[in-house]
């Protein structure tokens, strides 16, 4: 049913695809539904160009026939559609379970309007139960970890942290850099939180997306229900 949710929220999102848009390719599996159904519509004669988040996310991309660009050369985009990890009140999310969050927010911040595309199990009442995925540096990071920490217990938080692996091994990200996924338990304001973060050096992008989605499209067994920021 998950699946077949992700894949509805998907769909209502291409209804906000206008032919000759550039657009931002989000990651994930959610993400991957909508990559696969713009596919389709390109098939179909939908001029679009677009912005993958990830590696993964542009050889699915390339795999369906969508014309891919970079930042570079073209920085301004009209529309990013990505998912969430979770989303709380006034769009607020944490996003990078996927391990694309800088990638992710880069391509937020340079498009003109992004939606998120969920499915209802992502909608909580206050962010934070989501481990808030860390992209840092490898250079010093225990002393980035601790410092973290300290950031954390100084706003009344809990924290535990773990370095991420996969498949035994570091995880490493798509810019060459490691995740700490903090577990906060709950974080009642976001704000401060992302404020504190922005001052520890050895981090490069936090999975707090404040003030980026302008709507969600959130798919339950009833529908897909609209929420704007």
């Amino acid at each position: 049913m998950s699946e077949d949710l992700k894949r509805r929220a998907a769909e209502a999102a291409l209804a906000y695809v206008e032919d000759g848009m550039r657009l931002g390719l989000g990651s994930g599996s959610t993400a991957n539904h909508f990559v696969r159904l713009l596919g389709r519509r390109v098939a179909e004669g939908l001029d679009v160009t677009g912005v993958a988040t990830s590696q993964r996310t542009a050889q699915l991309a390339e795999e369906v026939g969508i014309r891919l660009t970079n930042l570079d050369a073209t920085p301004e985009l009209d529309l990013d559609v990505d998912g969430a990890d979770e989303i709380g009140p006034g769009l607020t999310l944490i996003k990078g379970g996927g391990g694309a969050l800088l990638r992710e927010k880069i391509v937020a911040f340079a498009a003109t309007r992004m939606i998120v595309i969920a499915d209802a199990g992502k909608l909580v009442e206050e962010l934070g139960a989501f481990p808030l995925p860390i992209e840092v540096v490898g250079f010093g990071l225990t002393a980035t970890a601790l410092a973290v920490e300290q950031a954390g217990i100084e706003l009344g938080l809990s924290v535990a942290i773990d370095v991420r692996r996969h498949g035994g091994e570091p995880f490493v990200t798509d810019s060459g850099n490691r995740i700490l996924d903090a577990s906060f338990g709950r974080i009642p304001d976001p704000e401060a939180l992302a404020g504190r973060l922005a001052e520890i050096p050895g981090i490069v992008g936090h999975g707090l997306f404040l003030g980026f989605a302008d709507l969600a499209l959130v798919a339950s067994p009833d529908g897909v229900a609209e929420i704007a920021a």
